[in-house]
C-alpha cells in the first residue's frame, strides 16, 4: 500500500516522518500510554526514531499495519498515532482491519482522536473494502473506549485472558463497526450526503 494522507477540520492525519522522533518520544514517556498500549516502558529515544523511520513505514510497505501521525492543522503539533493494525483478513473473504490509536496527554478532551477516527474509518471502508472493523483494548481502558463509542463502536463483549501483558493475562474488550454504522458522509449544500454500503450481504441473527 503506498501510505496515504486524509484531512479533517482541525487534523492532518499523514504518514509518520523521521522528523516526529522527538515529539513521538515525549509522547510516549506518559506512562498512560504504555500502561493501556504496546507500546514499551521505558521508551527510549532510539525506540521512537525506529518506530517512525522503519517499523510505520515497513507497515504500509508490507500491508502489516497502516499508521498516521495525526498533527493539528494550525501548528503541526502531535496529537497521536491512529492506524490499522492485524490486517491479515483485510483482503480475505472476510474484509475486517482493527483500529489501534493512542493520544498524546495535552491533546486529550478536545475531540480530536474521534475526529481523525471518523476519516480513517470512512477511507477504510470506502477505499479499502473493509466490510467490519474491530476495536480490541483492555478491559478498563475507558478513555478508548469512550472514543471508540463516540464513533459508532458497538461493544460486543469480553474476551477472557485474551491479553498477555507483564506476565499476566487480562481480559480485553471488543467492539465493531460495521460501514452501515457510520452516519452519512456531510456533503456541499448541492449534493446528497453519501453513504458507505456493506459489500457482501448481511444476515443478522434474529434469535
Amino acid at each position: 500500500m503506498k501510505p496515504v494522507t486524509l484531512s479533517t477540520e482541525r487534523l492532518l492525519l499523514r504518514p509518520f516522518e523521521p522528523s516526529d522522533a522527538a515529539a513521538v518520544h515525549t509522547a510516549c514517556q506518559d506512562p498512560e500510554i504504555p500502561r493501556w498500549t504496546s507500546v514499551s516502558s521505558p521508551y527510549s529515544r532510539a525506540d521512537a526514531e525506529r518506530f517512525v523511520g522503519t517499523v510505520a513505514p515497513e507497515g504500509w510497505r508490507d500491508d502489516t499495519t497502516y499508521t498516521f501521525a495525526v498533527v493539528t492543522r494550525a501548528d503541526g503539533s502531535l496529537v497521536g498515532s491512529m492506524g490499522l493494525v492485524r490486517l491479515a483478513q483485510l483482503r480475505t473473504p472476510e474484509r475486517q482491519a482493527e483500529l489501534g490509536y493512542w493520544t498524546a496527554k495535552e491533546h486529550r478532551g478536545k475531540g480530536y482522536t474521534a475526529e481523525a477516527a471518523r476519516a480513517v474509518l470512512r477511507w477504510a471502508f470506502r477505499d479499502l473494502g473493509v466490510e467490519r472493523m474491530e476495536w480490541l483494548a483492555e478491559a478498563g481502558n475507558e478513555g478508548s473506549w469512550a472514543v471508540a463509542r463516540k464513533v459508532g463502536f458497538q461493544r460486543e463483549g469480553t474476551l477472557r485472558a485474551k491479553l498477555v501483558a507483564g506476565g499476566t493475562r487480562r481480559d480485553v474488550w471488543i467492539g465493531s463497526l460495521l460501514p452501515s454504522d457510520l452516519p452519512p458522509e456531510p456533503a456541499p449544500p448541492t449534493a446528497a450526503p453519501t453513504t458507505v454500503a456493506d459489500r457482501t450481504p448481511y444476515l443478522p441473527h434474529r434469535g
